[in-house]
Parts: C-alpha cells; structure tokens; sequence
C-alpha cells in the first residue's frame, strides 16, 4: 500500500494523516482554497524526496509540495479528492554551506526566508529578498514562485539570486546544479525551467543563492504625495540621485494607512498632515553616499512631495515598515476582498491606477480600491475591498468579472496579470486567456517532457 511505503520512506515523525496536525496544510492564508490528502510526508533528506516522487510514480498518485503555505493562489493546496500526496519540505531546513568570500549560500528547500537572512548576517553579509511573510515562508517556496517583495527595485526577484538548484524530477532523479558560478554558458541554463514553475515540472530541494555586502547604512523616510503620478515622477528623481543606494519605493494609499491604524494594534500614521498617497521609500549602502533625506528635501522645495517623516532610529523604521506589511492583514479584517497582483512598466503605474479604479467602481460602485505596493518594479497590488455595509459573499461573487476587468486593464498597458503571487489555481484560466497560443503550447510541451504522468503539482499554473 503506498501510505505504508511513503511512512517508511521517511520513518517516525515524517508523516501524518491526523486531520488536526493535516488542518493548517490544507488551506490558504485568504481561506479561499482548501483540499483534502491521503497522507502528508515530510523527507529529511533529498534522497527521500526522491523515493517518495518514484513511489508516488509508481502508484499513479500525484504529488503536491508545500513549502511554507503562505502563498495566495492557492499554488499549493491539494484538491478535494483525498487522494494527493502532499510534500512539505520544512524538515530540510539546514543551512549546508556558506562562503562569504565568495559572497554564496547554500540553503535546503525548508529554510525560512529569515533564517537565510540571519545566517548571511552572521557572517557580515546580506540576502537582500524580504518579504512580509519572512518568518514563515521558505525558500523552496519563494523560488517556486519567484518571489519579489520590497527589495526588487535594486536586487531583483527571487530568481535573480538564485545561483544554482538542486532538484528532484518527476521520474525520481535528482540534478545536482548546486554551482556558485556566475558566469556559465554551457548550454540551457536548467535552473530557470524550475524557478517559478511552482513545484510542476520539479521539486527544488536545495539552492545555491548569491549574498552581497552588508548594508550598514539604511535611511527609510514615509512621505506625503498627491497622486500616483507623483510617486512615479519622486521615483524617477531619486533613482538619479541616489542610483542604486535606492532599494525600496512602497506606495500607500490613505484608505489602506487607515485600514491598518484601525486593525494592527500599535500602528500610527507618522505624519500629522492628511494625504491620499504615501510613498514609503528606502536605501541601503555599504558606504554613506548622498542621503536620502537630502533628496527629499529638494523634492519638498520642488513640490513633488507634501510631507516627509524620516527615521531617526532602528524602532522607528521598523514602526514604518510595519505600517507597510501591515496593510494586507488589516484589509482582511475590514470585509470581503479580491486580490490582484499584476505588473506594468513603472511609467505606466499611474495610469493603471486610474484606469482600473475607473473600470471596478464603474462595474461594481461601492467598491473600495485599495491599490500598493512595488512603485519601483511597476508591482501593484490592486485589491478591492467590499463596499461598506454589503453582503460579503455577493461582493465575492463579483470576482470572476472584476479580475477580468482588472486584467484587461494591465494587460493593456503591456502588462501581466501575475508579477509576484504565481498562477497556482486562482490564475489559471487568466493564463489560458491572456497568453498566446505559441506561449502556452511551449508550456504544455515543457510540462509533458519534464512530467509525462502529470503527477507534479496537476492542475496548477497550465
């Protein structure tokens, strides 16, 4: 029988069908998705992961791996059958190797993303992805989906540090690619099939990432803006002035700053004066260059921006920043909400904006735009709140025509319906619909290549 083979492959403690330890696998932070399992294994090693992939092969049984279940399309949750086997891989949790001088790190699938960041720090030297759900999510995860998060506008996406992978493929082999090159032009770079595949055509074990200096000087500073187009217009100025010291640029909305002083205990708005956008904006460097304060205060002279409030100590900007990651926590417990992760070119942030608020209120009035987020890499998360006093579930209701009509937007303005979140089960269809025909027939020849009994994550991304 399989379960009894899969609870020898990975012995005592790595396995369970309890339905009370099973329950936080089994359902997505939103409480949009949820599934049902045979049975969730946990390997300790790579080789199990790979015994466990050969049985499930052999059984016909499909496979669903779970890093730190903090996505939000439901990537990976098991289906409703009971029959899935799902993999977590947060018993490889090791840190196998680092080497500062050759600024690398070697990291299993299960590390959590802020343990990577601690193990860079204790050796003098920095992992640059951050994410609110650090604490939590795993590195398999991030790279899975090719994470973005607040640091993208000077680093890049999850991709961009990824050096090298080991990964276990659907016929049980396992590619050992864990090289620290940087320069490497011997045929297919393999990794980047598997990084943002969302565990479908393989499950990534193990990766060799890139680590960069220690940033010893951090300025962060909250500022008041009349409109998106000024925060683009703030973006454009501080990028020359500051080139790449610039490592974070958030946009904030009023409706979203007041959404989290009335739900996160102990978050206030810094500025006294009333705004309805804020810019949360930070840079980081080795060596103190030209300051971000003074910047800023020639775009006050300028009039490009209203008000400004500046750190002054480590408790202050971290009081900033939880304003920021705060704001998805707080939109969930003003009501029902939709959730839209989509990219443009960073000129065009303000004219999306408005555009698809236009487009929602238009289709929906009532409806409460609540738009953030990664002003510097064109990443908005445009996600809507219920109108006040609605019916949650007929609000809900809406959701299939205002993606459709938030997408439509996007995709318009040379866009892409994800940009951070992945496709997983939420965006599936979208894919199907905005992508051409030659894209998605390259994709489904990579699938059935790679994973010829479809056992990998099915149902997901294609």
């Amino acid at each position: 029988m399989l379960t009894e083979t899969l609870q020898e492959i990975v012995g005592e403690g790595g396995w369970t069908t309890d339905p009370v330890d099973l329950e936080p696998h089994l359902t997505e932070w939103r409480d949009r998705w949820r599934g049902e399992a045979l049975i969730m294994v946990s390997p300790d090693t790579t080789e199990q992961v790979a015994a466990v992939v050969c049985a499930c092969r052999e059984s016909g049984v499909a496979i669903v791996p779970q890093g730190g279940n903090t996505g939000l399309c439901g990537g990976a949750i098991p289906d409703s059958s009971g029959q899935q086997v799902l993999l977590s891989l947060s018993r490889m949790n090791r840190i196998r190797a680092i080497s500062p001088d050759d600024h690398s790190i070697v990291v299993e699938a299960g590390c959590t993303l802020a343990s990577v960041q601690q193990a860079a720090a204790d050796v003098g030297r920095c992992f640059p992805l951050s994410l609110a759900a650090e604490g939590s999510c795993q590195i398999g995860g991030n790279l899975s989906t090719n994470a973005g998060g607040i640091n993208v506008l000077r680093f890049g996406t999850a991709r961009d540090q990824a050096l090298g992978l080991e990964v276990v493929l659907a016929d049980g082999a396992v590619w050992d690619g864990l090289k620290s090159l940087r320069k490497d032009t011997a045929g297919y770079d393999l990794k980047q099939l598997f990084i943002g595949s969302e565990g479908t055509l393989g499950i990534i074990t193990a990766a060799t990432l890139r680590l960069y200096p220690s940033m010893d000087h951090t300025e962060t500073a909250f500022v008041a803006l009349d409109s998106p187009g000024r925060a683009v217009s703030l973006l454009s100025e501080l990028r020359r002035r500051l080139s790449d010291q610039l490592v974070a640029f958030e946009l904030i909305p009023d409706r979203a700053l007041r959404y989290v002083e009335r739900h996160i205990d102990g978050c206030r708005a810094p500025l006294s004066s009333t705004s309805p956008w804020f810019a949360l904006i930070e840079t980081a460097s080795a060596v103190t260059g030209d300051s971000l304060e003074a910047a800023l205060g020639r775009a006050l002279e300028a009039g490009t921006i209203a008000d400004a409030a500046v750190a002054r100590s480590h408790s202050q900007r971290e009081a900033l920043w939880r304003l920021r990651h705060g704001i998805s926590e707080a939109q969930k417990r003003e009501g029902a909400s939709l959730k839209h992760d989509i990219s443009v070119p960073v000129g065009a942030v303000a004219q999306f904006i408005d555009a698809a608020t236009e487009a929602v209120t238009s289709a929906a009035p009532g409806t409460r735009v609540v738009a953030f987020g990664h002003v510097g890499d064109g990443n908005i998360h445009f996600n809507l709140s219920q109108p006040r006093d609605a019916d949650p579930a007929l609000f809900l209701a809406q959701r299939s025509t205002l993606q459709r009509v938030v997408h439509d937007v996007a995709v318009d303005l040379g866009g892409s319906v994800s940009a951070e979140h992945g496709i997983g089960q939420a965006k599936r269809d979208e894919l199907l619909h905005y992508k051409s025909e030659t894209e998605i027939t390259l994709m489904r020849r990579l699938k059935s290549a790679l994973d010829p009994d479809g056992i990998l994550n099915p149902g997901k991304v294609i």
